[in-house]
């Protein structure tokens, strides 16, 4: 799916097609955004911003700032992607078929656990509505986009690995884990997910890389520290070891 098997996780409002430059020598993949595709997100990102001082994408036509920020890396060396997050299905597929377009994959987010977003019906909140996120993966899938989901453990009343059973057969060909502090979970989710499997949450030099690989990740991203060169060459460095063995 992408080479070198590092990852560049979405920052929201942050993680534009610069970041994803700046970050290029050292990884395989980059995801910019989260953006906020319908009404219903972009209103929560808004009071996000207002009551809290967030930093998120409005831009006035967010599918069309998606692909303007896709074709700004069409020379460079990554794969991209974008991560989204949307109730209604109309602007997912829109923003599905842009990525196909350029070879990009199309994230959807249920990652994002920020009251306002998870009111909306979107981000984490999906997690506890299969059905919706499901419908969501095959929108997007059937519109023509390579698709990852970005999910997090550690959800009460949610079974990550029988959600990637699930997420699988609506036909999601990537799960992008952010295993919070149940590193165990990227294993049970390997045994339930055909997919291709990217694992984060504290991925900064050998030790944490081998443990996420053994567990069966086929890739780790980075997060935070995605601007900080002397991390991602030692996860690039420590990748290379585990794959080259």
């Amino acid at each position: 799916m992408f080479e070198p098997r590092v990852a560049l996780a979405s920052l929201s409002g942050e993680a534009d097609a610069d970041w994803a430059l700046a970050g290029s020598e050292y990884a395989g993949l980059a995801v910019m955004g989260g953006i906020a595709l319908d009404d219903a997100t972009r209103e929560a990102a808004r009071e996000m911003i207002r009551d809290r001082d967030r930093t998120e994408f409005l831009p006035d036509d967010p599918v069309a700032f998606l692909a303007s920020e896709l074709d700004a890396l069409s020379d460079v060396d990554v794969r991209p992607g974008f991560n989204v997050r949307t109730t209604s299905l109309g602007p997912l597929r829109d923003a599905a078929r842009e990525c196909a377009d350029r070879d990009a994959i199309l994230e959807v987010n249920a990652h994002c656990r920020q009251d306002e977003m998870c009111a909306a019906g979107a981000g984490e909140s999906l997690l506890s509505n299969p059905d919706r996120l499901a419908e969501q993966v095959a929108a997007a899938s059937d519109a023509g986009a390579t698709v990852s989901v970005k999910v997090r453990a550690e959800v009460p009343g949610v079974d990550l690995a029988t959600l990637a059973d699930r997420l699988d057969a609506a036909g999601a060909d990537c799960l992008h884990v952010d295993a919070m502090d149940s590193e165990h979970v990227i294993g049970d989710v390997r045994e339930r997910f055909d997919g291709f499997l990217i694992a984060n949450n504290g991925v900064r030099d050998r030790e944490t890389v081998f443990e996420y690989l053994d567990y069966g990740a086929d890739a780790v991203s980075v997060g935070r520290p995605s601007d900080n060169p002397r991390v991602l060459r030692r996860v690039r460095d420590a990748t290379a070891e585990w794959f080259d063995a």
